[in-house]
């Protein structure tokens, strides 16, 4: 998706992973928000890891040069019982982070529950959950992948910050 857009906040979203790095871009303009990019990187996972690992770099940059977010909310990495999984996320993770430097943009990092809890008022929500509500909340036309949609929730998220800052400075 990738409708023209206007003058708010940028907030791309990232759910960073070796197969599949999802990202959305949001606009926040007031107390609207709407949906202006979402997608996934997909890697083969017959690859090398660090060639994966650059076609996701040089995937977040194109889309972060294209898009021109202010700011990158990316999920923090959790310990999950696959001590490996967890460290190719972290990777992944870190990779988004390198993108969002070498182009300007600011990162901030959310736990998963933060995010959840945002989105979707648990912070033990299932993915099914966050995909149904972020639908909701920025009116798409469809269902997106599941990585789409938790990015799309971290971009949601650090949205709400932006919103609880403008009301303390008031």
């Amino acid at each position: 998706m990738n409708p023209a857009r206007g003058n708010g906040v940028k907030v791309v979203g990232i759910d960073p992973g070796s197969l599949v790095t999802g990202y959305g871009v949001i606009e926040v303009s007031g107390s609207s928000v709407r949906a202006l990019e979402y997608s996934v990187i997909r890697t083969n996972p017959r690859d090398p890891l660090e060639r994966r690992l650059a076609q996701i770099y040089n995937g977040l940059v194109e889309m972060l040069e294209r898009c021109g977010p202010r700011i990158m909310a990316v999920e923090e990495v959790f310990y999950r019982k696959n001590f490996r999984s967890a460290v190719m996320i972290g990777e992944a993770r870190g990779i988004a982070m390198l993108a969002a430097a070498n182009c300007g943009i600011a990162v901030e990092s959310y736990p998963p529950a933060r995010i959840k809890q945002a989105v979707v008022g648990n912070g033990r929500a299932v993915k099914g959950q966050v995909n149904s509500m972020v639908s909701r909340i920025l009116s798409l036309p469809a269902a997106p992948e599941e990585d789409a949609a938790d990015a799309l929730a971290a971009a949601l998220c650090h949205s709400h910050t932006l919103s609880s800052r403008r009301v303390q400075l008031r």
